[in-house]
Order: C-alpha cells, then structure tokens, then sequence
C-alpha cells in the first residue's frame, strides 16, 4: 500500500481509508467477524480508520476499539460528532456543551486516549463556527485530538471556518470528508478545489456510490441487497442506472470488475487523499483491497468524462448535505402576501 500526506498534518495514510459504518447493528452485528475484518485491512496496509459515534449509536467504536488493542499505534484514527445520540436535545448538534461530552464518549468506547481526527459529521446551522472551533481547539491543546475536519461542509462554509480560525487565532480544519464517485462527481466544482486551496486533505465517502458502482443494479433488473433496503429511491434512479449501464460495457473492455474501476476512478483525482471502503463482509473487503493497484489511464478517464461530466451528479445523494435554504420551504417562499409584484 502506498502513502500520502494528509493535507499539512504531516500524517502519511493509505489511499484507501477503511469505513467502519457497517460494523455494529446497522451493518454487521456479529463483533469478531467486524473484528477479524479491521485486522484483514490493517494487515493489507491499510492505517487509516475512520467511524463516527453515530454509527450503531457507538456500536461501531466499540468495536474498532476492540479491534486496535496491541495496534493502536500503527492506526490513524478518526471519528465524528454531530448527529443525535439519544434524546436529549443536547446531545446533538457542534456546540462546546455537546463536543466536550462526546469526544470523552467516543475516547472510552475506542479505549484509546486522543484521536489522529475529529469531525464535525455535518454543519449546524444554529451553532457559531467560532464556537465550534474554539472547542475543537482546546481539544488539540489537551493532546486528546491532533487534527480537526469537517464532513460533508459546502464550499462556502469550508471558507468561512479557514477564516473565522485565522481571524480568531483557532485551529483550522485541516481535511474535509465529502461524498464522491463517478455518479456523484459535484464537488469537483468547488469542494475539491477550495480544499486544495487550503491545503486540506480529503477522505471521500461512497466511491461506490452507495452501492450502484458494484454492477449489481442494473436498468430493469433490481435486486435485494443491504444498502437497497435503506434508500430504494437511490437504486431505482433512472439517471445514475443509464451511466451504469455505459460504464459497465467500459470496464469490461477494460478488463476491470465496475468496483475496481470506480475506486481507481476516486483516487486518480489529485485532490483527493483517500477513498473509504465501507465493507460489512470479508468478501466484500477482499474483493475492493484486490483492485488496489488498478491504474486508470487517460483514456479510460476520458471515456469516464463523456458518460459522467466532470462536476456534474448523475442523481442527487439521499445522503448528503442539504442546506436550510433548499430544505426548509420557508426559506424559499416568501409569505403570500409579499409574493406578487404590484
């Protein structure tokens, strides 16, 4: 396995970057198995993990935790905050209250002692990013995280957190976690670029596109699969479903299984540090880690480029970042009575 540095950290990881969402309830519940599966990635080379404290409501750290017992040293490990972890209104959301809480939590459930990166798993539209990176700063002063990133942050937000930590005298985030593959390509436009502007590093989540790039989904034939049953509107889209199906004459012609095609195709990017496979078997993990040294050529790209433009998204992303301003109606409409011109 080969080594890039993340953004200015300093740190040296593996382009690909193992997930840990399908470890626990939500993916595979069976602790050993998840276990032996972190040990297979690690041993492949593989030193770069990534969970977050949502995941299975700390199932999944529970289980890297147990995982990196005797190996914790070798591992770059990152984890997140922000979403919901029961029902208390505060324990959610990017404010100082909840941040100090939840980095203790997840410290614990990893039974380690500071995180490599900690990430905010999505902007907060009611906390001040000073607030924000002003607990995440005594953080790293403590010595319980040396570096700090964002998920899924639009440009514009990505932008305002470089200078609110310059103007305040803040740590800054030094890599950002967006979704990217060959069916989801948007943050080519922005993201990636003010990334690079920033010198941060980036770990991108879905290469697969949640499932769609393994070749399995095909126009007219839908089958059943773990990541299907969650968000069916996302494997039935007709728009992604017509660029698998010109993708899959093109890695066959390649020689290439469509996973290995799609993972060469998210790591070729110059912008970006890391892909993170998220496996829930061995089988699967086996399977992405056999197309670890599959180079894409140019020409390759550039049929890729004719079937998904570069910048463009085949289909939205159930799973991504919708700002207030598109999902909050309110926010589009102004009252009746304002709306008419004279």
């Amino acid at each position: 396995m080969k080594y890039r540095s993340l953004g200015r950290t300093g740190i040296q990881v593996s382009p690909y970057a193992l997930g840990a969402m399908m470890f626990g309830a939500l993916g595979n519940p069976d602790h050993d198995d998840s276990i032996r599966i972190i040990h297979r990635a690690l041993d492949a080379g593989i030193n770069f993990i990534d969970t977050a404290d949502v995941y299975s409501q700390g199932e999944s750290e529970e289980i890297v935790g147990k995982a990196l017992k005797g190996r914790r040293d070798g591992v770059v490990l990152a984890s997140k905050v922000h979403y919901p972890m029961g029902e208390d209104p505060n324990h959610r959301g990017n404010s100082r209250h909840w941040i100090m809480t939840a980095v203790e939590n997840s410290l614990r459930r990893l039974q380690t002692d500071h995180l490599d990166l900690y990430q905010i798993h999505r902007p907060d539209p009611t906390v001040d990013i000073e607030e924000t990176l002003s607990a995440l700063s005594d953080l790293i002063r403590s010595g319980k995280v040396r570096a700090i990133g964002t998920s899924t942050f639009p440009a514009s937000e990505i932008v305002e957190a470089q200078w609110v930590a310059e103007r305040r005298g803040l740590e800054r985030f030094h890599t950002e976690q967006p979704p990217y593959s060959i069916v989801n390509r948007s943050i080519e436009r922005e993201v990636l670029p003010i990334a690079q502007r920033y010198g941060m590093g980036t770990l991108v989540w879905s290469p697969l596109g949640q499932g769609l790039l393994t070749g399995r989904h095909r126009k007219g034939k839908q089958i059943d699969t773990h990541r299907s049953g969650y968000t069916p509107q996302h494997f039935s889209d007709e728009r992604k479903l017509e660029v698998i199906e010109q993708l899959i004459p093109l890695a066959e012609e390649a020689g290439l299984p469509m996973a290995h095609l799609a993972m060469a195709f998210a790591i070729a990017h110059p912008g970006v540090t890391s892909a993170i496979l998220g496996p829930r078997t061995m089988e699967q993990l086996d399977d992405l880690l056999a197309g670890a040294d599959v180079t894409l050529d140019d020409e390759i790209l550039d049929r890729i480029d004719e079937i998904a433009p570069p910048g463009t998204d085949a289909g939205p992303n159930q799973a991504a970042y919708i700002p207030p301003a598109l999902s909050n109606v309110s926010m589009r409409r102004r009252p009746i009575a304002e709306r008419s011109a004279a």
